[in-house]
């Protein structure tokens, strides 16, 4: 009967918008809410809300960005509004949010690649693959993903996380990348020894370093500091004490590769 009912008012509401224009939609919102009622009490309600392809970690985020609650009136949903709700929320990239009648909601999304950890100002931050912040994510939960230190470091990391991703031998030591001065890099490593990059020719310098690893093994040997930013020489300072030399390595010319 409550159905029935329903349905009966929907086709009225439906009438009196063909038959009236204007004046027909402003009586079809006046008694939306109690069509909606009905329906609700034809079992209409929402029970159960599915969230497709997010992490266990934004699920809870993401339900409380929606904002719904159980037995709440289905046909009453604003899926519009649901969704650009949700995508406010720092982990989702994209949102679609669908009404399977009679009671559940289903929030589909596509998430942010969590890229690295962000610490600047004493603070620290997970970050996207677009250098955004995912202002939801708890940066001690994400202690695989690289560290990358200073001003400007979350702008660049997309430019050279995949660079020193390529190397596994480096990436594999590397404790953090530091920003300097916001136009390049230095390269920490776990040991506490220093790789720094130039402003410009990252690849190119990462290249030089990996065939003087190949002749030296440097890497695997330990050093205090490698400067990287002269194209032309490598200076390598060694790790002993003792040793306050440092040492430069002349690069081969196109014929001597």
């Amino acid at each position: 009967m409550a159905l029935a009912g329903a349905v009966a008012v929907l086709a009225l509401a439906l009438g009196a918008t063909l038959a009236t224009g204007h004046r027909g939609q402003r009586m079809v919102a006046a008694i939306g809410s109690g069509i909606d009622n009905r329906f609700g009490a034809a079992g209409f309600r929402l029970k159960t809300i599915e969230v497709q392809g997010a992490s266990p970690m934004a699920t809870a985020d993401i339900v409380k960005a929606a904002g719904v609650y159980r037995n709440q009136p289905m046909l009453g949903l604003d899926l519009d509004g649901l969704r650009q709700n949700v995508q406010r929320v720092g982990w989702v990239k994209e949102a679609r949010v669908v009404r399977l009648l009679p009671d559940t909601l289903v929030v589909s999304v596509v998430e942010h690649r969590q890229l690295a950890v962000w610490q600047h100002a004493g603070r620290q931050f997970v970050i996207d693959d677009h250098g955004q912040v995912i202002k939801e994510a708890d940066p001690a939960r994400f202690a695989t993903l690289p560290l990358v230190v200073g001003e400007g470091a979350a702008d660049h990391a997309p430019e050279i996380l995949p660079v020193i991703a390529q190397r596994p031998r480096l990436i594999g030591q590397m404790d953090a990348l530091v920003r300097v001065d916001d136009r390049r890099w230095d390269v920490r490593m776990k040991d506490g020894s220093l790789i720094q990059l130039p402003a410009d020719g990252v690849d190119a310098a990462l290249m030089q370093l990996e065939r003087l690893d190949q002749r030296s093994r440097v890497l695997e040997l330990g050093f205090d500091r490698i400067d990287l930013r002269n194209p032309d020489v490598i200076s390598v300072r060694p790790r002993q004490v003792q040793a306050l030399q440092t040492q430069t390595y002349a690069l081969p010319t196109a014929a001597g590769l």
